[in-house]
């Protein structure tokens, strides 16, 4: 059998082959089997050296033309079956626009944006109104004009959050800078009163900044809400009564309230604030520690030396202030025993609430 032969034959083979393939991958293998460089028709081709020079030219005619007939089989074959895999894909992924779709869960608000409105509905209730203030905020008045000392710990470095120092002058503590993250909502206090004459009667919610590590009853940032009242003639009882009414708002009429002597540089004198234990009724319980009492806030009466930062005269008027977490509250109402879980977006928990 002469080459011209062999190459009918291979072509008669090729095309049976291509036509058989199934899919891309199958005419693939087909191709590298006929053209590839160790294909059948390369072979073939080898022979043509043996030819004398009177038939090369015949051969290598008919060569090509198996070469051409062949790749245009070929790319035929892949037309139809890329249009039948496409085909087959749109079937399968194919919608049933008629069928009923997912009902999705409805989003909520998160437990502490509704324990954050809560209180502030209460104290609006009461005719205070929302003050806010900036996040980054200047050593002045998160310190200084708060009657903070300048050895005070809470200006150190390892306990706050510092940004730059804008002035470039040295300043009280070593490493501390003018400009920082606000470790309480205080600040905005102090603008107000810088800004408003009395009577004053705000809430101050935000976050606030510490370098704290989490850990179940601490977090680097959280949410606080201060309060402050300017008046002529209030007094430590208007800050209990207060107190005690906002406490039962929020944790109920049943629960009981005390305050406890604290000290704060803003405040003179000072207090914490407890409220007896949801879980035990004030009997002792793990939650408590066993002591039937839980610290929900701190609070006292503005010192009058934070009068003399801003201008209002302390012999015409008084006021207290109160500072309490948003979270720590959410905590104690809900019986939350991590304040981690706020934070990390566990829709197990997120659920619950």
């Amino acid at each position: 059998m002469s080459i011209v032969d062999d190459l009918q034959q291979l072509r008669a083979d090729a095309a049976t082959a291509i036509a058989g393939a199934e899919d891309l991958a199958q005419l693939d293998v087909v191709r590298v089997a006929y053209l590839g460089k160790k294909g059948s028709l390369t072979s073939v081709l080898r022979g043509l050296g043996a030819l004398s020079a009177e038939e090369r030219p015949a051969v290598g005619k008919v060569s090509n033309e198996v070469r051409q007939a062949l790749e245009a089989a070929i790319d035929l074959r892949r037309a139809d079956l890329s249009s039948a895999a496409l085909d087959a894909r749109v079937l399968a992924e194919a919608v049933d626009v008629t069928l009923p779709g997912r009902r999705r869960a409805p989003g909520t608000s998160h437990l502490i944006t509704r324990t954050v409105d809560e209180i502030v509905e209460i104290f609006t209730g009461l005719g205070y109104k929302v003050a806010e203030g900036p996040d980054v905020e200047l050593d002045y008045y998160n310190f200084t004009a708060l009657n903070t000392p300048a050895d005070h710990p809470a200006r150190t470095p390892s306990d706050t959050f510092y940004v730059r120092d804008l002035t470039g002058e040295a300043t009280a503590v070593a490493g501390e800078s003018d400009v920082l993250l606000r470790t309480q909502t205080s600040p905005v206090q102090v603008r107000t009163m810088e800004s408003t004459k009395p009577p004053i009667y705000i809430l101050s919610p935000g976050k606030v900044y510490r370098r704290d590590i989490a850990d179940p009853s601490h977090l680097p940032q959280f949410t606080q809400i201060e309060g402050l009242v300017i008046d002529e003639g209030i007094t430590f009882g208007d800050l209990k009564g207060t107190l005690e009414h906002v406490c039962r708002e929020i944790f109920g009429p049943e629960r009981k309230v005390r305050l406890r002597p604290h000290f704060f540089p803003f405040t003179e004198p000072s207090a914490e604030v407890d409220v007896s234990c949801g879980m035990c009724g004030g009997g002792g319980c793990r939650m408590c520690k066993g002591s039937g009492w839980l610290e929900i806030l701190g609070c006292g009466m503005v010192d009058p030396n934070v009068f003399g930062y801003v201008g209002i005269d302390p012999e015409r008027y008084s006021g207290f202030a109160f500072g309490m977490g948003a979270e720590r509250i959410a905590a104690l109402k809900y019986d939350i025993p991590d304040l981690r879980h706020f934070i990390e977006s566990d829709m197990r928990f997120l659920r619950q609430f």
